[in-house]
């Protein structure tokens, strides 16, 4: 599984509750483009329209040696998932403060997938709650490697 693109400010702004993996319907630069690791996932989202998932803001960049038919770099592409997946996303988007954001985008099996994650806004006290745990603990570590010495 070769990971092309993460998006690390979504363990930052959301709880992460579900990941689901998506297929990805994609053109041909697009997956030309991926292979060379050129996208961003950053302020990216999904969104559900009519029994469809989209993905909207994912930045694929156009391929280095495309043409003039290289695709355009912020498209809105459809995922591919079961359709009893997307039901019961359906059913639990509705509820209040849910949302559809992208974790990751890989290759599984030669085929480009994204990890989507359902999540729930963090706020701002939590987001200082988890700064203060990761730094407590990188503070611990340091304790305990100086003591082996």
């Amino acid at each position: 599984m070769k990971i092309v693109a993460t998006n690390k400010k979504a363990y930052h702004d959301y709880h992460i509750e579900e990941t689901y993996e998506a297929g990805m319907a994609l053109q041909g630069t697009e997956v030309k483009s991926l292979r060379e690791g050129k996208a961003n996932l950053k302020d990216s989202f999904a969104r559900i329209e009519k029994d469809e998932i989209f993905l909207l803001n994912c930045h694929i960049s156009p391929y280095s040696h495309g043409n003039i038919a290289n695709h355009d770099p912020m498209r809105t592409r459809k995922l591919l998932l079961h359709k009893r997946e997307i039901q019961r996303l359906i059913g639990k988007i509705q509820q209040k403060g849910y949302a559809l954001i992208p974790l990751k985008i890989y290759f599984k099996n030669e085929k480009a997938k994204v990890e989507l994650g359902l999540a729930k806004g963090k706020k701002a006290y939590d987001k200082r709650e988890d700064i203060k745990k990761r730094e407590a603990d990188r503070e611990m570590e340091k304790a305990f490697k100086e003591g082996r010495r």
